[in-house]
């Protein structure tokens, strides 16, 4: 990975407008891609164009950042480009920043915190040797708290987890005689399925599919295919019924013959899955819990009480309020709590363990002349 040359001099100018790149970052989703947000800085100091990412597939914070300036014809030649992540050296989906950064003219970039990735870093490197100042290390804790679980999922080769529950008020996602369609609004419905059609792989326990047949297919309001399908994949034991609606007939369904999270982690990842959303039953969602691997607390919360049935999290072995997991309430991507139809969408990260996050006010505006 890149590391700085030097100690820089920041000045509060500088400060600023990092301050104003993780601000764009928390705009985007999180998944298998990290936030990252942009910011191009004329030598007067005026903003020249911003960006940030929108998720895996789409363009980076930089190119975004170019792209919108080329749109309003801005000259970015010699401008300071500040950006939360250290410019990716390699092409994927998209193509690599740093060339896109030498090509407009950039003449110095600012990032928070080097690319963890062997394939993406080197981006500084690539920069410098181009005859552009770098200088890395800004709001670098910020920056590493803002995408702290992802950072942790890269650095443990696995997929980024979102853990999907839809549930009752009084935390039931199923009554007493196992009636659960459907618990959410079709709002909420609609808002999953959307998420499901930007995952690589949804994940379920042999139970549910024995209970509920899923799809596990991603669709519109309509009720047809959505363009991108995630991978179907079911854990456990069981056989899986030749017949199970998950099988489908596309090839794009595996049984992952374990009861352990970890595993089927590794075994997605192996597959190509970089974001894996969990949508099983409470023991399948307990487990996950209980072994650390939710990245991700996506919970559609209906105005219904039950009084019994099925709770969504099982037993996790907690016996005192001091064990008790902690949760941060998390802004990125829409905010925290939406109102969708009669439900509520609430969304959440596990608790820093840099300690509590910071909020982001996404209120302030970035400055005068902004895109």
């Amino acid at each position: 990975m890149s590391a700085p040359v030097s100690t820089p001099a920041w000045t509060a100018e500088d400060t600023r407008r990092m301050g104003e790149a993780l601000q764009l970052a928390s705009q985007g989703v999180r998944g298998a891609n990290p936030l990252v947000g942009a910011i191009a800085v004329g030598p007067d100091g005026k903003v020249l164009a911003t960006g940030f990412h929108r998720g895996a597939g789409t363009a980076h914070a930089e190119a975004d950042a170019i792209r919108n300036a080329e749109r309003e014809g801005t000259d970015l030649a010699g401008a300071t480009m500040y950006v939360t992540l250290e410019p990716c050296n390699h092409t994927g989906r998209t193509g690599p920043c740093a060339q896109a950064l030498i090509h407009a003219g950039v003449g110095r970039v600012v990032y928070a915190i080097d690319d963890p990735h062997d394939v993406a870093s080197g981006g500084a490197r690539t920069l410098r040797d181009a005859g552009i100042a770098v200088e890395s290390g800004l709001l670098g804790a910020e920056a590493k708290r803002l995408n702290e679980r992802w950072l942790v999922a890269v650095r443990d080769r696995r997929p980024f987890v979102t853990l999907h529950i839809a549930q009752t008020l009084d935390a039931r996602i199923a009554a007493e005689d196992g009636t659960s369609q459907w618990i959410t609004c079709p709002s909420s419905l609609t808002d999953n399925h959307a998420l499901r059609a930007r995952i690589d792989a949804i994940l379920v326990g042999s139970q549910t599919v024995a209970v509920d047949d899923p799809r596990l297919t991603a669709r519109g309001e309509d009720g047809g295919l959505l363009e991108h399908q995630p991978l179907r994949a079911v854990m456990g034991l069981r056989e899986v019924p030749g017949a199970a609606a998950v099988r489908g007939d596309d090839g794009r369904f595996h049984h992952l013959r374990t009861q352990d999270p970890a595993e089927a982690l590794a075994l997605l990842f192996d597959l190509g899955a970089r974001h894996v959303m969990v949508e099983g039953g409470s023991r399948i969602i307990a487990a996950f819990l209980s072994a650390g691997l939710v990245d991700e607390l996506i919970v559609y919360q209906a105005p219904i009480l039950l009084g019994s049935g099925k709770t969504s999290v099982a037993d996790l072995g907690i016996r005192t309020l001091a064990d008790a997991q902690h949760w941060d309430w998390d802004e990125s991507g829409g905010g925290a709590v939406r109102r969708l139809g009669t439900d509520l969408r609430l969304h959440l990260r596990p608790a820093s363990a840099s300690g509590p996050a910071r909020p982001l006010d996404l209120t302030r505006p970035i400055s005068e002349g902004s895109n």
